[in-house]
């Protein structure tokens, strides 16, 4: 068995323990693998150990590597997780199968009309500001719902639901505190009628917690992948620049 293999049945491991001790059904938790700066050939291992969900941060960076997996493109959802750029969302539009990140109407308007005719619509995902942290991206939570009502009534994406990196915390109390918040907001959209199912939300560090919160969706990297170099050293001819 391979390491990116023997990896991913301990991250799967603990997404399981983390479930059964929260009295969930551990198949209601999706693993998306963070690949950002992982090259296409270690994705590919991943997915010959039957990951099939990925993350990416960077535009450039996932376009290439969406590219250069081609021959596995129908059976591998490519997930868009980072801040996005209005000049970028053509890009991302045009690859992507789920974008995160969603923090304002204008980049839902520029993905919903760039989306290409003969393609799913997009799945995407609202990114909350929930622990009102002056250097992170998202909405802030009461603002959730008039964004929501705009982005679900929008052609070329269906909303899923609510993606949150809340503030960092060691105490377990602690970090479940914000995810419970989420949890709330998305159960008052759905009181509103709007039909979401997605919570994206949990890494490794507070994985059990966004779990025990409900969870359906966390976003793990460095478990799977080892510590990662930078973009630029594992992608030379990509845009340098954060999208």
């Amino acid at each position: 068995m391979s390491v990116i293999a023997a990896n991913l049945q301990a991250v799967h491991r603990g997404i399981a323990a983390a479930a059964q001790q929260a009295g969930r059904v551990p198949e209601d938790v999706a693993l998306l693998a963070v690949s950002k700066t992982v090259a296409p050939g270690i994705v590919r291992e991943a997915f010959e150990a039957g990951q099939r969900d990925f993350g990416e941060n960077y535009v450039q960076e996932g376009v290439e590597k969406i590219v250069a997996l081609g021959d596995l493109r129908s059976r591998i959802a490519w997930h868009f997780i980072g801040p996005l750029q209005s000049n970028k969302t053509r890009l991302v539009a045009e690859h992507f199968d789920w974008v995160h990140a969603i923090d304002r109407l204008r980049i839902a308007q520029r993905l919903s009309e760039q989306r290409p005719a003969g393609m799913a619509p997009l799945q995407v995902c609202i990114q909350v500001n929930i622990s009102d942290e002056a250097s992170k991206s998202g909405v802030a939570p009461q603002d959730v719902p008039e964004l929501a009502r705009a982005v679900a009534a929008l052609p070329g994406l269906r909303l899923r639901g609510l993606m949150a990196i809340p503030e960092p915390a060691s105490d377990p109390a602690a970090q479940r505190r914000p995810f419970a918040a989420m949890r709330a907001l998305l159960q008052s959209l759905r009181t509103a009628d709007l039909p979401l199912d997605t919570l994206s939300m949990g890494m490794s560090g507070d994985m059990d917690a966004a779990i025990a919160e409900g969870a359906t969706i966390v976003r793990i990297g460095t478990a799977i992948f080892g510590a990662r170099v930078s973009a630029t050293t594992a992608f030379p001819n990509s845009l340098p620049a954060r999208d």
